[in-house]
């Protein structure tokens, strides 16, 4: 018999849960899912219309003004991203588990995390893909002040194409992070601990940016081995993803409950104005 309290719908709706929860590049406010309920399938496409800009001129009386079509730029978001997760579970061991929903929340919250830093990674790229970031920076563990003021320019680049004050982000390695926390104007504002609300990998705020960490920034354009420290608003990037089959099977030659599943998703940068970096040696 398979897993006897397995409720694929239960399970599917927890997996998600815990995926949304693991993401620091896919986390809310750093994406957005305008477009999730768009999603059911692995092959599917978003078509995603983007209105024009109206046309600003000066008026002049009795004159025929010049206008401008409201016409859409259509893009297009592929969900052509898929991965799968699968475990085997043996009778024995699922004996030796005092609840089987217990035992499979953890099996299914642990396929979350690796499922998301494959998402996670993805999405970066896809940032990395639109951007032109500027000059190369060099960090060492002495440059705690450097790295606060590279926060500052990423956040004039951003200034610079009237991407909006509110809701910009920025995510940065561990060791940037850690140059970061030796600065007084981070730590001593409380900006290292206050004012968080979101939990997927917020450490902080600095120069107007709330701060993420994590794992997978993508690695520089330039010669040197570098990390690209992306910073951005919310509208630059779209991002879907499902969880679209969750099953428990049984294995038809041993004592084993096979449980698996499958995420599909699709990341899109819309608006690559609102992104910003650095390719920074020593991130």
């Amino acid at each position: 018999m398979a897993l006897t309290n397995f409720v694929p719908a239960v399970y599917a709706a927890a997996t998600m849960a815990a995926l949304d929860s693991a993401l620091a590049y896919g986390s809310e406010g750093v994406i957005n899912r305008d477009y999730e309920g768009d999603v059911s399938e692995f092959g599917g496409s978003v078509i995603i219309n983007t209105i024009a800009d109206p046309t600003i001129e000066a008026y002049t009386a009795y004159t025929d003004m010049v206008g401008g079509n409201a016409a859409t730029n259509p893009q297009t978001m592929l969900i052509n991203q898929k991965n799968a997760w699968s475990v085997n579970i043996d009778d024995v061991d699922r004996a030796q588990a005092r609840d089987d929903s217990d035992f499979v929340s953890k099996l299914t919250e642990r396929a979350a995390h690796k499922l998301a830093k494959t998402a996670d990674a993805y999405i970066a790229a896809q940032m990395a893909a639109a951007v032109t970031p500027g000059a190369e920076v060099t960090l060492t563990a002495t440059d705690a002040a450097k790295a606060y003021e590279l926060l500052v320019d990423l956040r004039t680049d951003l200034s610079n194409n009237d991407v909006p004050i509110e809701g910009r982000w920025v995510v940065v390695t561990p060791k940037f992070h850690g140059l970061l926390l030796k600065d007084p104007r981070f730590v001593s504002s409380g900006d290292a601990l206050g004012g968080v609300t979101r939990s997927s990998g917020v450490v902080g705020n600095a120069a107007g940016f709330t701060v993420l960490e994590s794992n997978q920034a993508p690695d520089g354009p330039g010669a040197g081995v570098g990390k690209l420290i992306l910073a951005g608003h919310g509208l630059a990037t779209t991002y879907a993803d499902q969880i679209t089959k969750t099953e428990a099977i049984r294995h038809p030659k041993q004592f084993v409950d096979v449980l698996r599943g499958l995420h599909v998703f699709g990341a899109k940068v819309v608006r690559p104005t609102c992104l910003a970096a650095r390719d920074v040696i020593g991130a």
